[in-house]
């Protein structure tokens, strides 16, 4: 049998360009600003088609104004979510580059997918632009579409996100799908017992983002084009879902954890210092849903509604941090990423960290111009 340590690439003629803090810090910061917007068209585009499909008028008021925002979403999350990779590129590349490349038909067909995704949710979008209530039916089924490849690319991340932190299966599937030694691109992850719980875990995540914005563009977005009563509906309605999110969550980590983690890990994370970690990360989701219900009181609705979003930035953060430290542990038999020579190259560090901040200003700049004009 092939030993998985022979399949990782332990050389390098250069070290780290960056600090490995710095890149371990930008890879979770990235990854949780990118989760943001990736939440509300992983679960909130299929929440807000439902709601269109039902009978509340409230709830098809939310899932049309829902739907309308998701070509803006849309395109944030995916500039967003560059950030990320690129770290995940420049400190992981000796287990990123071959876990894709075992799977690569499918980690290519995420850009096939992405592209008829993102013009469903124009083509849906740009049907209800008029508060057209009836929609040709080309337009409905290129929204449905839109959200199912929406799942199916979260789908294909989480297979290669995983894959990339399980050494151990690589020789297994390059020998089943290889011809004379060379990969034919062609194995999903499926056999890994971490990847289906890892997939939930997400998307309950993503159903509390979810939650989290109904809130917030009823007071922030809505205000000036609602009644009260919507308002209410807002508050209750996402009150409901983020107690799905909980109970989702829940079931989800307790698999996670209990169900897939391997003693060693566990040990890990539930001793010494990283245990206040795993038990935050576990708290977080109650501490949001606990958010939402007390802070929905405060007549001051809109810093209420700011502390929600903020708080679900917080769960996000938190579980982004508890997952980069247990794939760091994951890795170690097989590399110590934190151990890596660094070369730092301070000049292309300081035009990272200028045009990142610029960047952040200009989509704060933008939301703020769409708040403006949104009635």
């Amino acid at each position: 049998m092939i030993d998985p340590r022979m399949l990782v690439e332990h050389g390098q003629a250069v070290g780290l360009p960056a600090p490995v803090w710095f890149i371990q810090f930008f890879k979770a910061l990235g990854f949780t600003l990118h989760a943001v917007p990736m939440n509300l068209w992983y679960a909130g585009l299929l929440v807000a088609l439902l709601l269109r499909w039902g009978q509340s008028d409230h709830g098809r008021l939310f899932g049309s104004r829902l739907l309308r925002q998701m070509p803006v979403i849309v395109a944030l999350g995916v500039n967003l979510g560059v950030v990320p990779l690129l770290f995940i590129q420049l400190a992981y590349a000796m287990f990123f580059y071959p876990a894709t490349i075992l799977m690569a038909w499918f980690w290519i067909a995420i850009i096939a997918l992405l592209i008829p995704a993102y013009y469903g949710v124009y083509a849906y979008a740009w049907g209800i632009r008029n508060g057209a209530d009836r929609l040709p039916t080309w337009r409905t089924a290129a929204g449905w579409i839109a959200a199912l490849f929406f799942i199916v690319i979260g789908f294909t991340f989480a297979n290669g996100l995983s894959l990339m932190d399980h050494v151990g299966r690589w020789p297994k599937l390059w020998l089943a799908h290889q011809h004379a030694g060379a990969a034919l691109g062609t194995a999903l992850n499926v056999g890994d017992p971490t990847l289906w719980p890892r997939w939930l875990l997400m998307f309950g995540l993503a159903l509390g983002t979810t939650a989290a914005w109904v809130v917030f563009d009823a007071e922030w977005f809505a205000r000036r084009a609602t009644d009260p009563s919507y308002r209410r509906w807002a508050w209750g309605f996402a009150r409901k879902l983020y107690a799905l999110s909980l109970i989702w969550t829940a079931a989800a980590g307790v698999w996670y954890v209990f169900g897939t983690w391997s003693s060693e890990l566990r040990d890990t994370m539930f001793h010494g210092p990283l245990l206040p970690l795993t038990l935050a990360t576990a708290l977080a989701p109650g501490l949001g849903c606990t958010l939402l219900i007390a802070v929905g009181w405060m007549p001051a609705k809109r810093l209420a509604t700011a502390a929600v979003l903020l708080g679900q930035f917080g769960v996000l953060g938190i579980n982004a941090v508890s997952r980069q430290v247990v794939q760091n542990v994951n890795l170690k038999p097989y590399l110590d990423v934190l151990a890596q020579p660094t070369d730092v190259q301070w000049g292309p560090l300081v035009m990272f960290l200028v045009t990142f901040v610029i960047g952040l200003l200009v989509v704060a700049w933008m939301i703020a111009q769409v708040r403006k004009c949104d009635a």
